[in-house]
This record gives structure tokens, C-alpha cells and sequence, in this order.
């Protein structure tokens, strides 16, 4: 009854939803047939790859806010606890027969878990770190509880979110993802010009009379929505590097935040469409490749950005020498 409930709830906000996964499996077929790639010929594939492209938009997006506030390692307290809620979901399906998906628990909990890192925070005085320390072993802690109270029950269905899977991306978890990133990008389009000003001076943001406190509550749920979102494909353990890998890269052979932000969606695509492929064929986890791809990615801009900034001041002219030669002029 409950799951028959939560159905016709979503359905309203799914069913369009459905119709556009439907459109782009479509899309895929055709560049099946014109390419011949043989990993275009499955459905499940097609939601992979939007997943993942989606991913590779949401995640850069929130993480180059988050590498300049230097909250890089909110993403993994995030996932965690997103774990947390995967293993309340399955656990209320498993054991009470609730009915509910374990992306909607982990959404939720994922959120808390966002506000919770805040609160304490704010609270205590202590610093980001120590509170995300201790919502991440909180939110770990309970999800190992839950699945060693059913563990046979629970252990099998869990292995996909700690590892990401590419088979198992469901319509409706596609369609979910949708959702979730609607709300970020959009949320991100509106609050831009707030999030940046508190992103890089807090201190005159609020003087100007803007509301630091919940700006950065509206970054840390944004986060966490990301978060739930990326675990699809990526798993809980390596969902957090799609937030900081491709922003460190972007930041190498960026000279500007518009630019950095720009550069970063672009090598976290890159990386996705690479991974996945080559996993596919390969037969290797999603994620783990993504993770190494971008890894790989980061290195040559690492190189990249040496070079640059060799060009640059090999091109640059010495200020000792135009003096000397300016002070023979003016003595002559």
C-alpha cells in the first residue's frame, strides 16, 4: 500500500520524465545504427550515459564553489551518510516491506546530514572539519548497523551503491536524476551572484545584508543532492572525486572562476564519456575508471599549466634589462 502511495506521488513529476528517457534511448538507437558502437544498443547503457553526462554538469558546478570555500571534503562526509540513507531505505524495504526507493531515503538523509554539518558547526564554533568528521562516522556507523541487522537481506543490494553500477540504473532513478538536476542547475542559475560574493568574502557579503548563513546552507544541500545523485554510477566511495578532481583540473589552465567553472564541466565530460566507454568494454566498475580518467586528465593540465606558465614569463620582459638600457639612453 505504502509503495502503491508513493508511486501515484511521484507520477505527476516521473511520467513526463519517463517520456524523455524514452526520446533519448530513441536518440541513442539512431547513433547506434549510424555508428555501429555496440554499447549504444542497450537501454540500460542510454540511462547510464545521461546519468553520467548529467553528473558531469552537476558535480564540476557545486565543486568550484566548494574548492574555493576549501570544502572539498564535504562531498565525501556527504556520501556517507547518503549510504546511511541507502541502507534505511533498503533496510524499510527489506525488513518492514515500506516500499520506499533507497535514492529518495539517501536524498533525504543526505540533506539532514547537510544541515547537520552546518548546525554543528555553527553551534559548537567548531571547525567544518571536525563537524563533517562527525556526521560522516555517524551516518557510516548506522548504515553498517542496518545492514548487519538483515544482512542477508541487505549486503547483496548494497555492493551497487558502494560501487556504482552501470546495469542498474533504473528509469526511475534516471528520472529522479532529472529532477535533482533541474533543482541544482536551476537553484545555481538563480543564487549565482549571492553564492559567489559569500564564496570569496563572507565577511562583506553579510555587511552587504545578504544572509551568509543560509547561502551556505542552500551550497551544502545543493552538495549533498549531487552527491546522491553521482552514486548512482559512481558508488559512495568515489562519488566525492567528480566534485574536487575536475575543478583541480580546471584550475590548473583557468585564469579566471567563470572560466574555471566552464573548463571544469568540460574535463568532467570528457572524463565520464571516456570512462564509461572504456569500462563498458572493458568490463571494469564505472566509477573506478571515471575516477582514473579524470585522474589522468588532471595530470596533463598539471603539465599543461607548467607550460603555460613558462611560455608566459619566458615571454614577459625583464624589468632589470629595461632599465639598464633606458638609463644608457637617457645618459647618452
Amino acid at each position: 500500500m505504502n509503495a502503491l502511495l508513493l508511486q501515484s506521488a511521484l507520477d505527476p513529476v516521473l511520467v513526463p520524465l519517463y517520456w524523455l528517457l524514452a526520446l533519448w534511448s530513441e536518440v541513442m538507437f539512431f547513433l547506434a545504427d549510424s555508428t555501429g558502437l555496440e554499447l549504444l544498443q542497450y537501454q540500460f547503457m542510454h540511462r547510464a550515459i545521461l546519468v553520467g553526462l548529467c553528473i558531469g554538469v552537476m558535480a564540476p558546478l557545486i565543486g568550484t564553489f566548494l574548492v574555493h570555500r576549501q570544502l572539498a571534503l564535504i562531498g565525501d562526509a556527504l556520501a556517507h551518510t547518503a549510504f546511511a540513507g541507502v541502507a534505511i531505505g533498503l533496510f524499510l524495504n527489506g525488513v518492514l516491506n515500506f516500499g520506499v526507493s533507497p535514492y529518495l531515503s539517501a536524498v533525504v538523509v543526505a540533506i539532514i546530514a547537510a544541515l547537520l554539518i552546518e548546525l554543528i558547526s555553527e553551534a559548537t564554533d567548531a571547525y567544518n572539519d571536525v563537524s563533517m568528521a562527525i556526521v560522516l562516522s555517524t551516518g557510516f556507523a548506522l548504515g553498517t548497523v542496518l545492514i548487519s541487522i538483515n544482512a542477508g537481506g541487505l549486503a547483496v543490494g548494497i555492493n551497487q551503491y558502494l560501487f556504482g553500477n552501470l546495469s542498474t540504473v533504473s528509469a526511475e532513478n534516471a528520472a529522479i536524476l532529472l529532477v535533482l538536476f533541474a533543482i541544482i542547475v536551476g537553484t545555481v542559475a538563480l543564487t549565482r551572484n549571492q553564492l559567489l560574493y559569500v564564496t570569496f568574502d563572507e565577511t562583506a557579503a553579510a555587511v552587504s545584508g545578504l544572509s551568509v548563513t543560509w547561502y551556505n546552507r542552500v551550497m551544502v544541500m545543493l552538495t549533498a543532492l549531487v552527491v546522491v545523485g553521482a552514486m548512482q554510477i559512481m558508488g559512495v566511495i568515489l562519488v566525492a572525486a567528480m566534485l574536487v578532481v575536475p575543478v583541480a583540473a580546471a584550475a590548473q589552465v583557468s585564469r579566471s572562476f567563470n572560466e574555471s567553472l566552464l573548463v571544469s564541466v568540460v574535463l568532467a565530460e570528457l572524463a565520464v564519456i571516456l570512462g564509461i566507454a572504456t569500462s563498458y568494454y572493458g568490463d571494469a566498475t564505472a566509477g573506478g575508471v571515471i575516477v582514473l580518467v579524470a585522474v589522468a586528465i588532471y595530470a596533463v593540465t598539471v603539465i599543461v599549466g607548467k607550460i603555460q606558465s613558462k611560455v608566459g614569463s619566458d615571454a614577459a620582459p625583464e624589468i632589470g634589462s629595461i632599465d639598464a638600457a633606458e638609463t644608457r639612453s637617457n645618459s647618452d
